[in-house]
């Protein structure tokens, strides 16, 4: 992997993929960042790494769904792999506007796909990052497997599912080397403030109602991203062509428990206020189709590979609020919109 494209490198997992690989994975070849630089994106987040690493990180400012451009930024940097994180990911945001994760998630990897085939045997893997989403929801027991039949409910999954079904296909007709992962909930450093967790460390700090859906009980399975980078480069460097790895942390958590934890964490790092931040909870409508619980079965990754999470929920739930709390220039650069700003200056 002299040259890794990584797509939506400037985003919350593929900078801290693009992070994990500089700065802790056995690598020594050239990034190659390609970011539409929308809102979720911010190439601030990985300042640092294009300051020591010089030219073995480069960003393009291109979408995805701009075939020809993409097409020539492959001959001219000579892509010979591909870590495909660029995609819409807000649920709510699909509900509101669908039309934008049918062009990003669907087109843009099939145009991903057809440019690696056409380099005939020039991209040694494209891998393919999707989500536990794909697979609806699950009842009171049970797990995702790699086997469990897809049931999207939300126009998000339902986008992220037909990609998935694209890139098997172009491994099946066409032997393109693949591999996909389909990874639980992510939290972690540098995740825009429109998700649950960043969003209520946030509004915990300032003060403001700590919004939850329907009546909280919603479950799911969190993953600390750092986990999900190694994960990623695991199976990148030793997966089997053409397989699919679910990756769970095995922290499964009703939405309650988590706004209470952050409540409780924020309150303990930041000082207390007059009252204890958990009374700010405000229970909200439930969203459309919003899934009741997921959780992953990572048997296959651990057994195979040998990699598993390193992070319990409570040390990395810590390590996020401590991050979020240390970093106010970044989050304050995000939420007023500066980061924007920034981007037109450098970018146009």
């Amino acid at each position: 992997m002299k040259n890794l494209l990584v797509t939506g490198g400037c985003g919350f997992i593929g900078s801290n993929f693009i992070r994990y690989l500089f700065t802790e994975a056995e690598f020594n070849g050239a990034v190659v960042n390609v970011d539409k630089l929308t809102y979720a994106a911010n190439p601030q987040s990985l300042a640092d790494i294009e300051r020591v690493f010089g030219a073995r990180y480069r960003l393009y400012p291109l979408d995805i769904c701009d075939r020809d451009k993409l097409a020539q930024l492959f001959a001219e940097t000579q892509i010979d792999a591909v870590c495909h994180f660029a995609a819409e990911s807000h649920v709510d945001r699909s509900i509101a506007w669908p039309d934008d994760f049918i062009q990003a998630n669907i087109i843009g990897t099939y145009n991903l796909l057809e440019i690696s085939r056409q380099t005939k045997g020039q991209v040694e893997l494209f891998h393919h990052v999707s989500t536990d989403e794909v697979f609806g929801s699950l009842g009171r027991e049970g797990y995702f497997t790699e086997e469990t039949p897809y049931r999207p409910n939300s126009p998000y999954s339902a986008s992220k599912a037909a990609s998935d079904h694209i890139v098997r296909a172009y491994f099946k007709t066409y032997g393109l080397p693949v591999t996909i992962s389909n990874c639980s909930n992510n939290y972690g450093p540098y995740q825009f403030p429109e998700k649950l967790i960043p969003l209520m460390i946030i509004n915990a700090l300032e003060g403001k109602p700590l919004p939850v859906y329907g009546d909280g009980k919603n479950v799911r399975d969190w993953l600390y991203v750092r986990d999900h980078c190694a994960a990623i480069w695991r199976i990148m460097r030793n997966g089997r062509r053409g397989e699919t790895y679910n990756i769970g942390g095995r922290s499964e958590m009703e939405n309650i428990t988590v706004v209470e934890m952050i409540a409780g964490l924020v309150d303990e790092l930041a000082g207390s206020r007059s009252k204890p931040r958990r009374e700010l909870i405000t229970y909200v409508t439930d969203r459309p189709g919003h899934d009741r619980r997921y959780a992953i079965d990572s048997t296959k990754i651990e057994t195979e590979l040998g990699w598993k999470p390193e992070e319990s929920f409570a040390s990395g739930l810590q390590k996020t609020v401590e991050w979020y709390l240390s970093n106010a220039a970044w989050v304050n650069s995000v939420r007023t919109g500066e980061y924007q700003e920034w981007i037109r200056r450098h970018y146009g």
